[in-house]
């Protein structure tokens, strides 16, 4: 599935752009702006990233993630760049950031780094990784923040 394609599924309504394997997207109700990408194993199209701004709840470069399989329950969600680690907090198919100063950091990590790779174990205990490219990502994530400005 192409990011267009799983965007489509999500209701998102307006294209803002598309820059290497991510894409920049807004909502209008709510007030939303995202950058987002799937993995880059077609296997792991389950999954998706996303670094959202939401101004009417002052939230920006805001972290999610959508796992490609769901997790073991008490399973730890780690995620890296270079080498940078991140614990995230999750539920069984979704993880975030735990504070906004830790989405920053990764976000900041994101803007040097060449991939990121959320790990974590499925219910059967296998461990399992979503890998991103990250070209492309800084730029998705500034034209989202930027349309979200207007």
């Amino acid at each position: 599935m192409s990011i267009a394609a799983a965007l489509l599924l999500m209701g998102a309504r307006e294209t803002i752009g598309v820059y290497g394997g991510w894409g920049a997207f807004s909502d209008d109700s709510p007030r939303r702006c995202y950058a987002i990408a799937q993995p880059v194993d077609p296997r792991q199209r389950a999954g998706f990233l996303s670094v959202a701004t939401w101004p009417g709840q002052n939230i920006r470069g805001q972290l999610h993630v959508q796992l490609s399989r769901p997790r073991a329950g008490t399973a730890r969600v780690t995620l890296s760049v270079g080498e940078r680690r991140f614990d995230l907090v999750a539920n069984d198919s979704d993880a975030w950031a735990p504070d906004a100063r830790t989405d920053a950091a990764i976000v900041a990590a994101m803007r040097s780094g060449r991939s990121l790779s959320v790990e974590a174990l499925d219910r059967g205990g296998t461990p399992f990784a979503d890998t991103y490219a990250l070209s492309g990502a800084a730029t998705a994530i500034d034209a989202a923040a930027l349309a979200c400005r207007q």
